[in-house]
C-alpha cells in the first residue's frame, strides 16, 4: 500500500461534503494528506499547506485505521497517532473516518 492508496481511500471517504469545515493534514512516512473541507467540494490533495489540525501516522497504521482495524483513539493512546493542533477537528476527522 502506498501514499496514493491512502490518498484515495480519504478522498473517497471524505467526498465532496464531509461537514467538516475546517482543514486537516496528514503527516505520514511517504508524504502529506491535506484536506481542506472548509471549501465544497473538500478538496484532497498531497501538496503540503497549513492546516487547523495535523494527524502524524504511519502510512500503514493510517490504512489500518480506515480499515477498521486500528481503532484512532487506542492508536493516540499508544503513540501510534500524534495530533497538533484543534482537538475538536481531530474528533471529528475520528468520526468521518469512523472511529
Amino acid at each position: 500500500m502506498s501514499l496514493q492508496s491512502l490518498t484515495e481511500q480519504i478522498k473517497t471517504i471524505v467526498g465532496t461534503d464531509s461537514g467538516l469545515d475546517a482543514s486537516v493534514k496528514f503527516v505520514t512516512d511517504e508524504g502529506v494528506i491535506v484536506i481542506d473541507a472548509k471549501q465544497v467540494p473538500n478538496v484532497v490533495s498531497n501538496e503540503d499547506a497549513p492546516a487547523d489540525c495535523t494527524l502524524e501516522i504511519s502510512t500503514s497504521d493510517a490504512l489500518d485505521m480506515l480499515s477498521g482495524s486500528l481503532n484512532p483513539m487506542m492508536a493516540y493512546m499508544n503513540g501510534k497517532l500524534k495530533i497538533d493542533g484543534d482537538m475538536g477537528v481531530a474528533m471529528k476527522i475520528a468520526q468521518t473516518f469512523g472511529g
